[in-house]
C-alpha cells in the first residue's frame, strides 16, 4: 500500500518508488507510443533479494537518439538580441544524433529516484563530461552552474557496476516537496502516482526533453 511520504517531505519509500515507476511507464507508453518504452528491469535475484521476498529493480529507456537543433525566433527577418535561442531536443529511434540510455534508480540514502545516463556519439564513442555539458540546452548548461539539483557526476551504476553519469539527488526531496504542495495527503496513492511524472518533468528538462501535455494533465 502506498504511503503519504511523497506528499510530506518529497521522498519516497522503495515500495512507493516501484508504484510510481510502473505508473510512469504505463502513462509514457500511452501518451508517447511513437517512442521507446520505459521498461522495469527486475533485479530481485541480485544478492539473494528474492530469497527474502524483496522486489528490486529500476526503470530503463534504451537506445534513444537525441538530435539537438537550435531555433531562433526572428522578427522581420532579424533576431532580437535580447532573446535567447530556443533549444529543441528531438527524441527518436532513428540512428541520428547522440545515443542515450536512461535509467531511473532508487536511492535508499536519499529516498528519491535518481536519473543515471550513458551517452555516445554516432561513432560509438562515449561522451565525456565536458562534451555532455556542451551538448545540453543553453538554459540547462547555465543552470548547472547555479543549481545543485542538476549537478552531474560520474559514479558506479548500482546494478551494472560500471561508471555512468547521474544527476545528483542531494536537493531532489526539497524541490519535490514544493512540486507536491497541494496534493491531498488523504489521497496517498494519487500523490505517489503523480510523483514520478512531476519528478521527470523537472529532470527531463536538463536534456531538453518535455513530457506531453496529456501526460501532465493525467495527474490532475
Amino acid at each position: 500500500m502506498a504511503s503519504n511520504q511523497a506528499t510530506c517531505d518529497g521522498s519516497l519509500s522503495l515500495i512507493d518508488f516501484q508504484i510510481a515507476a510502473n505508473d510512469f511507464a504505463e502513462k509514457w507508453k500511452k501518451f508517447n507510443s511513437a517512442y521507446p518504452e520505459w521498461l522495469w528491469i527486475d533485479c530481485s535475484n541480485r544478492l539473494g533479494f528474492a530469497a527474502h521476498g524483496v522486489i528490486d529493480g529500476y526503470l530503463s529507456l534504451q537506445n534513444v537518439f537525441i538530435r539537438r537543433s537550435l531555433e531562433e525566433e526572428r522578427d522581420e527577418g532579424g533576431c532580437n538580441d535580447d532573446e535567447e535561442p530556443f533549444d529543441n531536443a528531438t527524441l527518436s529511434t532513428s540512428d541520428d544524433g547522440d545515443q542515450y540510455h536512461f535509467h531511473v534508480v532508487y536511492s535508499p540514502s536519499y529516498r528519491v529516484p535518481v536519473l543515471y545516463f550513458h551517452v555516445q556519439n554516432t561513432d560509438g564513442q562515449p561522451l565525456n563530461l565536458d562534451e555532455i555539458k556542451t551538448n545540453l540546452p543553453t538554459k540547462s548548461a547555465k543552470v548547472l552552474l547555479e543549481s545543485k539539483w542538476t549537478f552531474i557526476t560520474q559514479q558506479e551504476h548500482p546494478y551494472l557496476n560500471r561508471p555512468w553519469y547521474m544527476l545528483h539527488p542531494c536537493g531532489t526531496s526539497e524541490w519535490m516537496k514544493l512540486l507536491l504542495v497541494g496534493v491531498d495527503n488523504s489521497m496517498a496513492t494519487n500523490g505517489t502516482e503523480r510523483y514520478m511524472i512531476s519528478w521527470f518533468s523537472v529532470v527531463g528538462q536538463v536534456f531538453g526533453l518535455k513530457l506531453p501535455f496529456e501526460m501532465l494533465k493525467s495527474i490532475g
